[in-house]
């Protein structure tokens, strides 16, 4: 029961990746919009775009992250002896 559970934690841990690639699209389209309606901002607006990037990104590597504590550091207590 709990190897089932930690399999289904683990699956939901890494949609978030799909979230992600979500965020970095919306983070694109909108510095594209940006440019195209003032293209004497581009440069602020692409430190922005970059600062959303990275911000994007730091969500999609903690979700693999996530899933590998998920599946590989709690561990049952079957078999263990406890003092």
């Amino acid at each position: 029961m709990l190897e089932g559970a930690k399999s289904i934690g683990a699956g939901a841990a890494t949609i978030a990746s799909a979230g992600a690639a979500v965020g970095i699209g919306n983070v694109l389209s909108s510095s594209i919009h940006s440019v195209a309606r003032n293209p004497s901002l581009a440069k602020q607006s692409f430190g922005y775009a970059i600062l959303g990037f990275a911000l994007t990104e730091a969500i999609a590597s903690f979700a693999p992250m996530m899933a590998s504590l998920i599946s590989f550091v709690f561990r049952s207590q079957k078999g263990r002896k406890t003092k």
